[in-house]
């Protein structure tokens, strides 16, 4: 009895240390804003908290513009989902980069929203090729003012991404080369928000660990 009351308690902390460790975390909120730091890539734009509504802009520079999260190293690296809203306030180019991990800080990606004249979304880079180069690359559209919902999904063998209920994307990507866009961006890794020459608004970013799945 004694075995088996032992064996339950620790059953019982193991689950609640799981759930624990799946417990979501808010990067956009008066406590976490500090952990951004803005990085000029030459030209930037200006960032701005606007605490009344919690809400992050990055305002509009010649080309990229944006912050980097200063504690990605605290976050999950794979098995993981990405929530924010974002708006197009101003511009004509992508108003949300988000780049984020794949498995490791040295390996990362960036979810694009409306870039190459405000249109194309995807995923830069898989296999060298950018968003508007590859098979995740979509064409959507996009008006200033309106907030967009978005959701990314990271596991070892693929990269998903919803904009508000559809579907956007679904790369696998194992065996597959996952890699961010030279020019600018390497500034910007592991955990990011960018536009480029545009002014973008975000607001409810949360990262949420996932429960890897058992092995059959």
């Amino acid at each position: 009895m004694r075995a088996f009351w032992i064996w339950t308690n620790v059953a019982m902390m193991t689950a609640a240390c799981a759930a624990a460790e799946l417990k979501p975390v808010a990067l956009l909120t008066e406590e976490t804003i500090d952990d951004w730091e803005a990085v000029d890539a030459g030209g930037s734009g200006e960032t701005e908290w606007l605490p009344d509504s919690n809400v992050f802009v990055i305002h509009m520079g010649e080309m990229l513009s944006g912050a980097v999260y200063q504690k990605a190293a605290d976050l999950p690296l794979t098995h993981y989902e990405v929530t924010l809203e974002a708006k197009r306030m101003r511009g004509v180019d992508f108003f949300c980069g988000l780049t984020f991990p794949v498995g490791n800080l040295e390996t990362c990606a960036t979810l694009v929203l409306g870039g190459w004249g405000g249109s194309v979304t995807g995923l830069s880079c898989i296999d060298g090729l950018d968003a508007a180069n590859n098979a995740t690359g979509t064409f959507q559209r996009y008006e200033d003012d309106v907030w967009y919902a978005v959701k990314l999904r990271v596991t070892p063998e693929n990269i998903s991404m919803w904009l508000g209920e559809k579907k956007l994307i679904d790369q696998d990507i194992a065996g597959r080369k996952v890699g961010i866009r030279e020019g600018g961006m390497e500034s910007y890794v592991p955990f990011s928000l960018t536009t480029y020459n545009t002014t973008g608004a975000f607001r409810n970013l949360v990262v949420t660990p996932l429960p890897e799945k058992k092995a059959e």
